[in-house]
């Protein structure tokens, strides 16, 4: 199974408020280059919880066939879902936390689901604003979009 590096990283202007992610991928060629791209994109009335939920699977959506990705996020909302087997017990609960709370973002975890039955995805936390090199520069493409976006309304 190929293998790839992957950061993401969520933020929000107020929240809920206009929002966007960052993505940057590191991927090994046929000829062991390592190739990097970086992904951004902004949008409104959003939270900060959507836009790293969608960073994540818009990352693993880049990819078009399996591959084994080790992902770094400073977002606990994410990684505690998955490392903690929340998301599992939410599936299993028909996406409910006790008997009546609903769980927030069900379609983008169902998606995120889905998208982690076909990849081979290790879920690593990284302390934000802490001098990690890509998940500030994924925090610093967010920003951008979402500071492009307030150019273009």
């Amino acid at each position: 199974m190929k293998e790839a590096v992957v950061y993401t990283d969520g933020a929000c202007k107020n929240n809920p408020g206009l929002g966007g992610y960052g993505i940057v991928i590191f991927i090994k060629d046929i000829n062991e280059n390592i190739l990097k791209k970086e992904i951004k994109e902004a949008f409104e009335n959003t939270t900060n919880n959507k836009m790293e939920l969608l960073s994540v699977i818009v990352a693993l959506k880049e990819f078009d066939e399996p591959y084994k990705i080790n992902l770094f996020t400073d977002s606990k909302y994410v990684t505690d879902a998955i490392n903690k087997n929340w998301l599992l017990s939410w599936e299993k609960q028909n996406y409910r936390i006790g008997k009546k709370d609903e769980v927030k973002n069900i379609d983008l975890w169902k998606e995120l689901s889905n998208l982690l039955n076909y990849h081979d995805v290790s879920f690593n936390w990284v302390k934000g604003h802490n001098g990690n090199k890509y998940n500030e520069r994924c925090d610093e493409l967010a920003n951008i979009a979402i500071n492009e976006y307030i150019k273009r309304v």
